[in-house]
């Protein structure tokens, strides 16, 4: 999701000069990238960084859906992922 979010944002920037794709894609595609290591080290606070860049991916396309293809997939894509994320914070929340 990481390296999917930071390309669009540089294909976004690249086709439209659109800064906040740029912006954006940077940022949230980091935040999955830095919550992916976090997990991989073994630390299970990763799963917090990547259902809220889900979250925040979500809440920034899904207004412009009906304007074409690609906020349609981020949509679609940040709902699966945050689908996937947001059980296992759901999980950890109990645990405590």
């Amino acid at each position: 999701m990481g390296v999917a979010c930071i390309s669009g944002g540089v294909a976004g920037f690249l086709r439209t000069g659109s800064k906040p794709s740029l912006i954006a894609g940077c940022a949230v595609g980091a935040l999955y990238l830095y919550s992916g290591g976090v997990l991989l080290n073994g630390d299970v606070r990763g799963y917090y960084g990547a259902a809220g860049a889900s979250a925040v991916l979500l809440i920034s396309s899904l207004p412009r859906v009906a304007k074409g293809p690609v906020p349609l997939a981020l949509s679609v894509l940040s709902l699966a992922a945050g689908s996937y994320y947001y059980p296992a914070v759901r999980d950890l929340q109990a645990r405590r």
